[in-house]
């Protein structure tokens, strides 16, 4: 479990006073390398923290890009209130949205779940490509992958199919790579720990980083996956049924491939 900040030197100075009747809670949900904390506090507004070492693979400058543009977009997501980096970290200070992450909540019936998830992404889904400014197409993010393999950024332990190595899996992306992409704004981690709702009505998306233009099935296919693992097998067709599409099962095996680069 991360660090208790409440005994850590490093939490930004220009952020200690303001923070000082705040109790700092880790979050273990998900699968994100930075530090994520809950603050709370009698009579404050709920807040959260997220920090993570500088450096080239870092996602939380992208999470703070794409926060900040999807301020303006009518997609609820977390507030950017402060950012700063310091001591060789990058630190985020962002809003809390109301209720729970869909993983979590055990009072929501899978059907409202299914149903939340399936057009949460079609809302996103909606906006105008035109208006976003983060290229997530294949062109650009086979390359990435390269370059996370490359650097050993990649968890061959975490795989959903055990054997293979990273480069293996990586020739297996290009030669299964399809020439047409149908491209949307796509949140690129679409899993249930990433989407929270209120009771059964969404109130945001979290774990924003990887937002970008994208196939829609870098979406469908991690949403399924997450769908599959949380409430069981069965529950992939309705989900698909109230996106409103069927499932391409090769699209679907193409972007969790893509994933595991992530």
């Amino acid at each position: 479990m991360p660090e208790s900040p409440e005994h850590d030197a490093h939490i930004p100075p220009d952020w200690r006073g303001r923070l000082a009747h705040y109790g700092w809670t880790a979050q273990t949900i998900g699968e994100s390398g930075a530090l994520v904390f809950r603050l709370e506090a009698s009579g404050l507004p709920t807040l959260f923290v997220k920090s993570e070492i500088a450096g080239e693979f870092g996602e939380l400058p992208d999470e703070i890009s794409r926060l900040r543009w999807l301020a303006g977009q009518g997609i609820a997501a977390p507030k950017v209130l402060d950012q700063t980096e310091d001591n060789g970290r990058i630190w985020l200070l962002m809003s809390a949205l109301p209720g729970r992450d869909l993983a979590s909540d055990k009072e929501i019936p899978a059907e409202n779940i299914v149903r939340i998830a399936a057009q949460s992404l079609k809302d996103l889904h909606s906006l105008d490509i035109a208006h976003c400014p983060f290229n997530h197409t294949l062109s650009n993010r086979i390359p990435v992958a390269h370059a996370r393999m490359i650097a050993n950024q990649v968890d061959e332990s975490d795989f959903d199919e055990v054997g293979p190595t990273a480069a293996e899996l990586f020739e297996r992306l290009l030669k299964l790579r399809s020439d047409g992409e149908d491209l949307v704004v796509t949140h690129g981690d679409a899993c249930l720990p990433n989407i929270l709702s209120d009771g059964s009505v969404f109130t945001g998306f979290v774990d924003c980083a990887r937002l970008g233009i994208a196939d829609r099935y870098q979406d469908l296919a991690l949403a399924s996956r997450s769908i599959e693992h949380n409430l069981g097998v069965e529950w992939v067709e309705p989900f698909f049924r109230s996106y409103g599409v069927d499932m391409d099962s090769s699209r679907v095996e193409y972007y969790r491939l893509l994933d595991e680069f992530f």
